[in-house]
């Protein structure tokens, strides 16, 4: 199993998560060689140089994926569009910049973690996913766990994951915010603004999405 890690505090849950599945010091190693920001899994998900990833919505389109996800259901803070600052796409997105683009939002898109620190010492940003909240009413689905063979084992990862609310251990969380200074309650009452689960409403936030592409 190679995994692509997207390592933004939003799936930080999952990679703890995950460093108690895999059991294979090997496949643990792959998720950390396989790292990138989420544009890059994409195109290494696309050429079959990793198994499964989180892959940006606008791409996982035609891709068999789980009932997982990156899914705000109101606001998330961490993709952003900046509109005193000049037109800019984040080269590390795909569906946060389309999404700014279908919302007719001018500016510097900015997502991640860096997003996130810049919404908590600023507030002259449009939180995007909040703006599709208030004009559709629907969660908006930023990416979706895609694999391409082993269809028993994501299963099991889907329906494990998703049992009960994963714990973040104190060291990782303490790393977590040193890496990105942003403080460990930050990131806590951030991550409630992150849910996984692609449930009913979440399915019609994403077909909304895609209807509007």
């Amino acid at each position: 199993m190679v995994f692509g890690k997207i390592e933004y505090l939003n799936l930080l849950p999952f990679h703890v998560f995950m460093k108690r599945f895999v059991k294979s010091s090997s496949a643990k190693m792959s998720m950390e060689y396989k790292k990138n920001v989420p544009a890059k899994i994409n195109t290494l998900f696309a050429s079959r140089k990793v198994d499964a990833a989180f892959i940006s919505s606008i791409k996982a389109k035609k891709c068999t994926h789980l009932k997982l996800g990156i899914i705000a259901k109101k606001h998330v803070l961490s993709v952003l569009v900046i509109p005193s600052q000049k037109q800019q796409k984040d080269k590390a997105s795909a569906s946060s910049n389309m999404l700014a683009n279908i919302l007719n939002v001018q500016g510097k898109v900015l997502i991640g973690d860096r997003a996130l620190k810049y919404a908590l010492e600023n507030n002259d940003y449009i939180d995007l996913a909040q703006l599709w909240y208030e004009k559709y009413n629907l969660p908006f689905v930023f990416a979706l766990l895609c694999y391409h063979k082993e269809k028993t084992l994501y299963t099991k990862i889907e329906k494990k994951f998703l049992q009960k609310k994963v714990k973040i251990p104190y060291y990782i969380l303490q790393n977590a915010s040193k890496k990105t200074d942003i403080s460990s309650e930050e990131i806590l009452h951030y991550l409630k603004l992150i849910s996984y689960d692609l449930d009913t409403k979440a399915k019609l936030g994403l077909r909304k999405f895609y209807n509007l592409l």
